[in-house]
């Protein structure tokens, strides 16, 4: 059997929502040390695009959770309530020193939910929560 050649792809941005713009835009701008690539409307309806410096083609887009679309006010509050316990979206990310990683983002204040730790299936990584509480998940690289 013969395949057609797929073109090659890129993960080129995910979707994280935010329930409070100004605390999503500073956790992920000063404490992740993202920049902003973009931030625009206004009040809820606040997209905000950030991303590793250096990195120009992946990013989160930090958009509000908003009744509407199908979503009724039941189904925001249900969503609300398991977006806050970092049980519906998350995040995993890399760094080259988890420790120091970690460190700085301990006395950045972020919500710790795991210290760094040797996981049984082979790598090491801590867990916090944005200010939503998307679980974002950081592991030791490699490098």
């Amino acid at each position: 059997m013969t395949t057609t050649p797929r073109p090659a792809l890129a993960i080129h941005s995910s979707f994280l929502p935010h329930t409070d713009p100004e605390a999503s835009l500073a956790f992920y701008r000063d404490v992740l040390g993202f920049e902003v690539r973009l931030d625009v409307g206004g009040g809820p309806m606040r997209w905000i695009t950030v991303g590793p410096v250096g990195q120009p083609d992946t990013a989160f887009v930090l958009h509000p959770l908003l009744e509407g679309n199908g979503i009724t006010a039941e189904e925001h509050a249900a969503l609300r309530s398991v977006i806050a316990k970092g049980a519906y979206f998350g995040a995993n990310l890399a760094a080259t020193d988890l420790d120091a990683t970690y460190a700085a983002l301990e006395a950045a204040g972020a919500e710790i939910v795991q210290e760094p730790v040797d996981q049984d299936y082979g790598i090491r990584d801590c867990a916090v929560r944005d200010p939503a509480g998307n679980l974002i998940r950081i592991q030791q690289t490699a490098d």
